[in-house]
């Protein structure tokens, strides 16, 4: 019993984890506009390609994102379909706390603007 309890609290760990780095949250409301490559999304907030990969993995584990071959392309997006409440609840709630701040402006208008044909073969 008290392992079924620990293993709960360690996946809700997991899941608050996933949403408390600043950029993963960037990430997140970047896809709420479009889907994004990897290339994309290294661009617009300027880390390294291993960084940006590392925070979708964390996204992707707990169940926020999934990812769409199309061609040789590899799409990030929102993952609404997921079956998990929780995930909804928090998407929605993204809104309402980190809406109006002005790096998730600036980035929204950057991933308006980002041309995965120009910044994918530098």
């Amino acid at each position: 019993m008290i392992y079924m309890a620990s293993h709960l609290i360690t996946k809700k760990t997991r899941f608050f984890k996933a949403l408390s780095d600043a950029n993963r949250l960037r990430i997140l409301k970047m896809l709420q506009v479009k889907p994004l490559c990897v290339c994309e999304i290294t661009d617009i907030l300027q880390l390294a390609a291993s960084t940006v990969s590392k925070h979708l993995s964390i996204l992707k584990e707990n169940g926020f994102i999934k990812e769409d071959r199309e061609g040789k392309w590899v799409n990030y997006k929102i993952n609404y379909g997921s079956s998990d409440p929780r995930i909804a609840a928090v998407l929605t709630s993204l809104e309402f706390w980190i809406a109006d701040d002005k790096i998730i402006a600036s980035d929204k208008l950057k991933v308006i603007k980002v041309d995965r044909n120009e910044v994918c073969s530098r």
